[in-house]
């Protein structure tokens, strides 16, 4: 019992479910992450590849596996007829509105990018976006919906 006198004891338990708002938060906060390493990749030259698994049927067997394949990661940025690069924030099929209107952020590096890229997503670790997601969210619903 002597060690864990060193240590600070809670009485804390993890929580069963979290909230809707905060599970759209980190799924959001890991798609930014990906488009960084993408950005970041690209700056290099050196291509950022992450992989998924992916249930195949084998035709001679019928048997189904699992296989570990690339994930297709498209960037959220383009270029403008200046030369600039602007990206648009993304959940889902969903392009946010970061002010009433503006939906890109224009910059005008590669550097800048990164650099605009890890904001957003201390702005949305931070909750400064949960409005936003909670419209994208909802305008993704509707289109399950019949």
């Amino acid at each position: 019992m002597s060690a864990l006198t060193a240590l600070k004891l809670v009485a804390l338990k993890k929580p069963v479910h979290q909230p809707a708002i905060v599970i759209r938060r980190n799924k959001l906060s890991s798609r930014l992450w990906e488009q960084i390493q993408l950005a970041k990749g690209q700056m290099s030259g050196t291509p950022f590849v992450l992989m998924k698994f992916r249930s195949i049927k084998d035709k001679e067997t019928g048997v189904r596996k699992h296989v570990e394949v690339p994930k297709r990661i498209k960037p959220w940025w383009f270029q403008t007829e200046e030369g600039k690069v602007c990206v648009s924030i993304r959940y889902g099929a969903c392009t946010i509105e970061l002010a009433k209107g503006k939906p890109s952020i224009q910059v005008d590096s590669a550097e800048d990018l990164i650099k605009a890229l890890e904001t957003v997503k201390v702005a949305v670790e931070a909750g400064d976006l949960d409005t936003q997601i909670e419209n994208a969210s909802g305008s993704l619903k509707a289109g399950f919906r019949k």
